[in-house]
């Protein structure tokens, strides 16, 4: 590897269409403060601002964070706007997410970038329309460096773009501002007027069809327990829907709507179980931020769910559209305390374990050195076979933690 690259501060650029309060915009914020503390990162939001708390993370860990005022639509004069950026910073990777290729890789084909990597936040049927699809498929096929989050990411990935993905790259969370005192979650729940031995099951996400609202609404209905409550955090296109489906089950006064939040930490320290009914997923940072508070996971066996919650142990899966399955497991954990604090204790220890934001940081850092030192030498690249590439970051990376 360059000892150059190796020993000195790189300059990263972190492209994204907003920092809006989803799942990728999540992980791209922590990677970005990991990041932080060795090397120099700027954020760029093709969007205005909104001041929002991911925003203020950045800003508090040092990161430089950049407005490019995008409008709706097609908007061109991202273009040159992405360009005066890029040539302000003068970065020596640009790490792009979610949309954001359709705009950056005209720019960055201009050769002022010496590595460009992109990471795919979702199966790679679902990670972007067709015409975002075949920009990818050009640009994975030249010099952008996919990633995936989840085994079932890569599977994906090669199933829709004919190669195989050179890197797999969990996602992760800071386990530790999900670990609250036993006393917080009790006030919660005080606060939100659940009884003391209600049963409360959380689910945390986008109210929208890939999250599949209506089917954990109808799963819940068929439980007829009066002591269990479902909550909904989060907002979305079905909002109207799952009022109608809430209203027609009748179980107005068990399931509660309470919007996007800032205290999920909270309500999952006051909450008994997560529960999740995607009809598909990448690798949800939603389940993890469960398992680091210590509760026990109900949810559907897509993307990279399986990869997170060990059946039987740290929770229980079931196949996506069957609700009366989807029933039986959460019916199994309402009626079993012991199971319940079973497995959310293992959920916790693996979540310590495993899903700790400085491997992935040491992971990226690790692919942007590997792909960096490969370029300088002219070497491998994208050649690099996906056996040794995988092996080479995971070395130089460290499991995860």
């Amino acid at each position: 590897m360059n000892p150059m690259l190796n020993s000195s501060r790189l300059r990263i650029m972190q492209i994204l269409p907003s920092f809006g309060i989803g799942g990728a915009e999540q992980m791209a914020v922590h990677l970005m403060v990991g990041l932080a503390a060795d090397h120099d990162v700027t954020a760029v939001g093709l969007y205005p601002g909104s001041a929002g708390p991911l925003e203020e993370r950045l800003t508090k860990a040092g990161v430089r964070v950049r407005y490019l005022g995008k409008k709706p639509g097609l908007d061109l004069r991202m273009l040159p706007a992405l360009n005066r950026v890029i040539r302000e910073t003068r970065p020596q990777v640009v790490h792009t997410h979610l949309s954001v290729l359709r705009y950056a890789l005209p720019v960055l084909r201009r050769g002022q970038v010496p590595l460009t990597v992109h990471t795919l936040h979702n199966t790679a049927e679902h990670e972007s329309d067709r015409v975002g699809q075949w920009i990818q498929r050009f640009a994975f096929r030249g010099s952008v460096v996919p990633i995936a989050i989840s085994q079932d990411g890569a599977t994906s990935f090669e199933r829709v773009y004919g190669r195989k993905c050179p890197a797999i790259i969990p996602n992760s969370i800071p386990t530790e501002d999900y670990e609250k005192p036993p006393e917080v979650g009790r006030q919660w729940r005080a606060q939100q007027g659940f009884d003391p031995d209600a049963i409360v099951l959380t689910c945390v996400g986008r109210l929208e069809p890939q999250k599949n609202p209506l089917a954990l609404v109808t799963a819940f209905a068929a439980l007829r327990n009066e002591r269990a409550h479902l909550v909904l955090m989060g907002d979305g296109s079905l909002r109207t829907q799952v009022i109608d489906c809430i209203r027609a089950n009748r179980v107005g006064r068990q399931v509660h709507l309470l919007g996007v939040r800032r205290d999920v930490p909270d309500c999952l320290a006051g909450s008994d179980i997560f529960v999740l009914g995607s009809n598909w997923e990448g690798n949800p940072l939603a389940v993890m931020e469960a398992m680091a508070a210590g509760l026990p996971v109900v949810s559907t066996a897509v993307g990279g769910v399986p990869e997170l919650v060990e059946e039987g142990r740290e929770g229980l899966l079931v196949a996506p559209g069957q609700p009366a399955d989807l029933t039986s497991a959460i019916r199994l954990l309402v009626e079993n305390c012991d199971l319940r604090q079973a497995m959310g204790t293992a959920a916790r220890a693996r979540a310590r374990a495993m899903f700790g934001v400085s491997g992935m940081t040491g992971r990226y850092a690790a692919l942007y050195r590997f792909y960096l030192d490969a370029t300088t030498n002219g070497s491998a690249r994208q050649s690099e076979s996906w056996e040794s590439g995988q092996a080479h970051i995971a070395r130089a990376g460290g499991k995860q933690s």
